[in-house]
């Protein structure tokens, strides 16, 4: 993969900030972003990969929640023309449009329910499979579903250090 390796160099070459900039597009948490930046060099992109996803699974949950708050609802159309907004389109590619209001009122649920936007790593997912996953995790008691939002944004965010690297995501 040397598209892949040439990413890796040039990610582990970029100053401190520059490096906490690009990783923010992959996971929106500050606290994520500089451990992942103080990392480096990273010998490979699996271990830059590996890096983030323990990252990602060690954030208290206001960092969590801080990472919550830049991706869009599922089945709402990500608006703007950053990387992360390109990336969230292309993970949501497989909302069809009839589902879109059973997903509206299902974010609702889920955010009335937790306090926080419903996140799904949708990448290979329906928009009837990602309506079932919500509707099911509407039963999880908040120390659950904590875990299982942190799994789904390590997922994500492995996806997105991908694409950072230049793979696509």
């Amino acid at each position: 993969m040397p598209h892949t390796l040439a990413g890796l160099d040039r990610f582990n070459a970029l100053a401190p900030e520059q490096a906490e900039r690009e990783l923010l597009a992959c996971c929106a948490s500050r606290a994520f972003a500089a451990t992942v930046a103080a990392g480096r060099p990273y010998a490979g992109p699996e271990t830059l990969a590996g890096a983030a996803e323990a990252a990602v699974r060690a954030l208290d949950w206001p960092d969590v929640l801080e990472a919550l708050a830049a991706h869009p609802r599922i089945g709402a159309r990500p608006g703007g023309d950053g990387r992360e907004a390109a990336w969230s389109r292309q993970e949501q590619a497989g909302v069809e449009d009839h589902l879109r209001q059973a997903l509206a009122d299902g974010n609702r649920a889920y955010e009335d329910r937790f306090g926080h936007v419903y996140l799904v790593c949708a990448t290979g997912l329906t928009g009837t499979e990602m309506l079932a996953d919500l509707r099911g995790r509407l039963g999880n008691d908040e120390t659950t579903e904590r875990g299982v939002v942190q799994g789904h944004l390590a997922r994500i965010t492995r996806l997105r250090i991908a694409g950072l690297l230049g793979e696509a995501p």
